[in-house]
């Protein structure tokens, strides 16, 4: 049995990634809607934590899980670790006696609970008194009304995350609210709406890039890049050296690595260490999802006999956020970057035979399954190993850290 699952970041006020909501998406083609609350959850804990194993999804960082009345009646949450889940209580649970008995134990315990899309009302004054965290939904609620939550919320004892936040300035107001915790998309977005020129040091790394790209440059003159600069030979050495590739020797030298991971990947090494600086004064998270993105891209392909080079659908899932990366538009990011014509046509005009692979894998990442799949249908792609490739995908995304 297949089950889909799918995991959103939740940072700190420093952009610095916390914790990972993990959402139940699809199990043997029943979406969300069709299935209980309970079957979604157990399903996902089981897929998360009994079958792939939770460093596979989550890394070291804390899962945040929706928990049904059901579920928290049955204490489902103690076969987990209170190091690994925070136990979110979904907004239809009522503080009964029986519900409050169950979390008082939970609490007892050093479990972390959170309340899920909060709406203040005296009913739910016991639970607030447990509670660790509040999740409160931008989408939801108004200015005004947010700021009367926290009002209220005041003299306890609570740290505040906000939900759906999809842009910077919602961020901040947030974060000027006194809000610690925050998720939503808006670090897959510019922080600046006005248009601003890329700084200098950004181009040069522009430069690099056409330089990598460049189907007549050598393994050579790989080489002298990589040995000029002393991050990009540090990172390739940690990278070679890693547990994603499992060597039984240790590879102590740029020649060496670059025989063993071939001309292919050698560029992609550099690209990725390329954007990663492009990169350094946004959250980390972006750069995963960048890297998720391509891997993704490029396994899906692997499965289309339509599809282009695998290795122009990496392109197109790494690039995909470099509007963000940059500060600008993607149409001014595609003038300045060498790609091929269709992934330049698929990011600026969200078209072309490239286009449906990433609409597909951004359909999967927002959660919504259907348009991932009609998108992958389209083009004639087996999605039976839709969640193995995330998953692998996952993994990836790691070879940066």
């Amino acid at each position: 049995m297949y089950v889909y699952i799918a995991r959103q970041p939740i940072f700190t006020a420093q952009k610095k990634l916390f914790a990972y909501e993990l959402l139940f998406r699809q199990t043997m083609g029943l979406h969300l809607g069709e299935l209980s609350g309970d079957r979604a959850t157990t399903s996902l804990l089981s897929t998360t934590f009994l079958t792939e194993g939770i460093e596979k999804v989550a890394g070291n960082k804390l899962c945040f899980i929706n928990f049904t009345e059901n579920l928290i009646l049955k204490e489902i949450a103690n076969f987990f670790s209170k190091d690994a889940i925070v136990v979110e209580i979904l907004e239809d649970v009522l503080p009964t006696p029986e519900v409050m008995a169950a979390c008082a134990k939970l609490s007892q315990k050093g479990y972390t609970i959170a309340l899920d899309d909060f709406v203040f009302n005296l009913e739910m004054i016991p639970l607030i008194e447990l509670a660790n965290i509040i999740k409160i939904d931008y989408r939801l609620s108004t200015t005004d009304e947010i700021e009367r939550i926290l009002y209220r919320l005041s003299r306890y004892d609570i740290k505040y995350l906000a939900e759906k936040i999809e842009t910077y300035e919602e961020f901040e107001h947030a974060r000027k609210l006194g809000f610690h915790y925050f998720q939503g998309y808006f670090f897959a977005k510019p922080e600046s709406i006005k248009m601003r020129e890329v700084s200098s040091v950004k181009i040069s790394k522009i430069r690099l890039l056409a330089e990598i790209n460049k189907k007549d440059t050598s393994m050579v003159n790989l080489q002298k890049i990589i040995e000029a600069d002393v991050a990009i030979a540090y990172k390739l050495l940690r990278y070679i050296n890693s547990a994603y590739y499992y060597l039984l020797k240790e590879v102590t030298s740029i020649r060496q690595a670059m025989i063993y991971l071939g001309e292919k990947e050698i560029r992609r090494f550099i690209i990725l260490v390329v954007i990663s600086e492009l990169a350094a004064d946004k959250p980390t998270e972006l750069l995963r999802l960048s890297l998720i993105r391509a891997k993704f891209c490029e396994l899906l392909a692997a499965g289309c006999q339509s599809a282009s080079d695998a290795s122009e659908l990496f392109m197109l899932g790494l690039f995909s956020l470099i509007d963000a990366i940059l500060d600008t538009t993607m149409q001014l990011a595609m003038e300045k970057l060498p790609l091929t014509p269709g992934v330049k046509k698929a990011l600026v005009s969200q078209d072309g035979p490239l286009f449906p692979i990433l609409q597909a894998v951004i359909a999967y990442e927002h959660g919504r399954p259907d348009e991932c799949l009609q998108a992958l249908q389209t083009l004639n792609i087996d999605t039976t190993f839709v969640y193995d490739n995330y998953l692998k995908a996952l993994n990836y995304s790691t070879i940066m850290d």
